[in-house]
């Protein structure tokens, strides 16, 4: 570009006129053709892998009365469950086939081998989401352990979940998620909200933030002293977060490291795991600005939040590789396929647990044996498992399964038509989630993604940045800068947190504004309102009841306050003032308390956290459903092992120390079989 305003600089009059408009057209064709040229070879491609590939992923069928896997000639979409995409323009749809082709992301990767599931397995493992694909790695490194992980979801074959933008995409898309909503909440001014869950291999893990974040170290002193287990502390903790760490920082030494890498150590001489966790590829001015008058309010500014302690300003890290997500999915279940002893079903729903009376005079009431599951509209299958069934299908999903095979409260099973086979009255309670309040501001003199994407050209520019080089916008996570602070000076921690994004729109899934802004996303860490999750009939299809109760206590409330009127005091600092930003959402017409709580109703939203509904606990407390082995109490060879066993959120992102339980799990269960 320099060379081009060189040329034209050194034309006259309506020479350097015509050759500016001829150099403009030429670049607007040149971006034009490229884009049909890679839109026809990608698409294309894309095409012929769906369509000629035979499918090598297991699934069922019919011989006889015996249900064994079998490896069919067929499509690759024959084996994944039935789905309505949206329909994708075509720059979409070249640039995601491009992109995820480059990346490896292509579904002909996952082979698994065939193997009878008429015989018992070791292990079977609900859900290969987050901590699903990390168990069934771990369980599996063992050839002597017969491992079956059952998903609901399609593979993670969807370009749009490998592109880090991608999320847009894959969120409300039936293809990718579950399609939750909430009831309607008095906490939100009785609005219903979606409530996204991945619904896909990799689960969450393939269509959220991708943000690093490991929580603060009094989470885990605090789950210790609930439990009565010092295993969870924080020192305890983290080395099971640096075992499958995959860090840009590497090791760094010293008598008491806090990550792992770089670089995956499969056989394990050196530190460095499998989870990749990377710095951002792009950085914008305005979001430097915002970090700096974070600073001036007294926010000090750092660059790793997972040390323990998150407090201060910086960019997140992210689960990337080279500007591509990594998921799961990648991470844990692809390595492990090629083993003989792994047996994956997607498109899979398991209806029930199988449970049996257990012997007299056992400490436990019951016994998991198996799993009855469904695959499309066949007859429901059992499978059994002579070890143990581990319950790895989130905080909705874990708990819908337990109480439609009669775990949970009684009364409220029976009202719905499920014979109630074991009390456990918390089941499905504790529902925790962090609620965002978003400010939208415009500013000057300055680029936004608003505009920047607004043009033919513009997205041409950023499609291609990201093709050539795998940064630019399309490699941002949903959420670029991050700010921990406390919404009052008296807190003794941390207890909001902000993702800061260089766009503003008026809700998820609508266009983004036609002037510059940034948005200001602010949660509480810490809230003290609790919902729950409950099946509304005994039907494995209907999706169960979610009523989260934000904002329902007046702790809660205040401190939804405090944080709008933090993010204004940000706001108003001299960092910022070149940039001249106007509150456009919520309005400086809201002051009072009683206004801005009322206003949070209005505006909040989920960031997608939801965890507790299978929470683990000690052994007098009623409502605790899990010991601290995460065992079910009540209930032999069965376990819960996903986010919704954490007693009390932790205070960020939630994803990693999902992944932390389950490397915790996948040793207790593994010291099980060994003694």
């Amino acid at each position: 570009m320099l060379a081009v305003g060189l040329i034209l600089g050194s034309l006259p009059g309506w020479e350097m006129c015509f050759a500016a408009w001829a150099a403009l057209a030429g670049l607007v064709l040149l971006a034009t053709a490229f884009g049909l040229c890679c839109c026809a070879m990608f698409e294309a491609s894309h095409r012929r892998g769906r369509r000629a590939m035979p499918c090598l992923w297991a699934t069922a069928g019919v011989r006889g009365t015996s249900w064994v896997p079998t490896i069919v000639g067929k499509p690759m979409t024959a084996v994944d469950p039935p789905v309505q995409e949206r329909r994708r323009g075509w720059p979409d749809t070249w640039a995601a086939a491009w992109v995820a082709e480059r990346a490896g992301a292509d579904a002909t990767s996952l082979r698994c081998t065939p193997m009878d599931l008429g015989d018992p397995f070791d292990f079977i493992v609900i859900g290969a989401g987050t901590a699903g694909c990390l168990l069934a790695n771990r369980l599996s490194a063992n050839p002597r352990h017969r491992v079956l992980l059952i998903e609901a979801g399609g593979r993670d074959d969807y370009a749009w979940i490998h592109i880090p933008v991608g999320y847009l995409y894959c969120i409300g898309n039936p293809r990718t998620d579950w399609l939750y909503k909430t009831e309607p909440d008095p906490g939100l001014n009785g609005r219903v909200m979606r409530y996204p869950r991945g619904k896909v291999l990799g689960g969450c893990s393939s269509i959220n933030g991708m943000i690093y974040m490991r929580g603060q170290a009094r989470d885990y002193d605090g789950w210790a002293q609930r439990t009565g287990d010092p295993a969870w502390a924080w020192a305890e903790c983290l080395p099971y977060f640096m075992r499958h760490e995959d860090h840009w920082r590497g090791d760094e030494g010293g008598e008491h490291p806090v990550h792992a890498g770089p670089g995956h150590d499969a056989t394990g001489r050196r530190s460095g795991g499998e989870w990749r966790v990377e710095k951002q590829r792009l950085s914008w001015p305005i979001l430097d600005a915002f970090a700096k008058a974070a600073q001036e309010t007294g926010i000090p500014p750092t660059s790793d939040f997972n040390r323990g302690d998150n407090e201060g300003v910086g960019y997140f890290e992210v689960n990337q590789r080279r500007g591509v997500r990594w998921n799961a999915a990648k991470a844990f279940l692809r390595p492990a396929l090629k083993r003989a002893n792994l047996q994956v079903l997607t498109g899979a729903h398991v209806t029930r647990l199988l449970l049996e009376d257990a012997p007299e005079g056992a400490r436990d009431k019951l016994v998991a044996c198996g799993v009855e599951l469904r695959i499309g509209s066949d007859a429901p299958v059992q499978v059994r498992c002579r070890g143990e069934v581990l319950l790895s299908a989130g905080a909705v999903g874990s708990p819908q399964i337990l109480q439609l095979s009669g775990i949970g409260d009684g009364s409220r099973l029976q009202a719905v038509g499920v014979a109630p086979r074991h009390e456990l009255p918390g089941v499905g309670g504790n529902l925790q989630d962090h609620l965002q309040v978003r400010a939208v501001f415009a500013v000057d003199n300055t680029r936004t993604l608003n505009t920047l994407s607004a043009t033919l050209f513009g997205k041409a520019r950023i499609a291609a940045e990201y093709a050539f080089s795998r940064s630019g916008p399309m490699s941002m996570a949903p959420s670029q800068l991050g700010a921990f602070t406390r919404s009052d000076p008296g807190r003794r921690w941390a207890n909001l947190e902000y993702h800061v994004q260089p766009l503003s729109l008026d809700a998820f899934g609508e266009p983004l504004h036609a002037f510059e802004a940034f948005t200001a996303s602010v949660c509480n860490l810490n809230p003290e309102s609790r919902g729950e999750v409950h099946i509304t009939s005994a039907d494995p299809a209907q999706a169960p009841r979610i009523a989260p109760r934000y904002l329902a206590t007046e702790g809660d409330r205040r401190v939804a306050a405090e944080s709008l009127r933090l993010t204004r005091r940000i706001v108003a600092q001299p960092a910022l003032a070149a940039f001249h930003p106007r509150e456009v959402k919520p309005g400086l017409e809201f002051q009072t308390d009683d206004e801005l709580a009322r206003l949070a109703g209005d505006i909040g939203t989920t960031i997608f956290h939801p965890v507790g509904t299978c929470r683990m606990g000690r052994d007098d407390e009623p409502d605790a459903v899990l010991d601290s082995r995460l065992r079910v109490r009540g209930v032999a060879g069965l376990r819960v092992v996903d986010a919704s066993v954490m007693p009390a959120i932790t205070s960020g992102n939630t994803n990693s120390p999902t992944l932390m339980i389950a490397e915790r799990a996948a040793e207790w269960i593994l010291e099980k079989v060994t003694t």
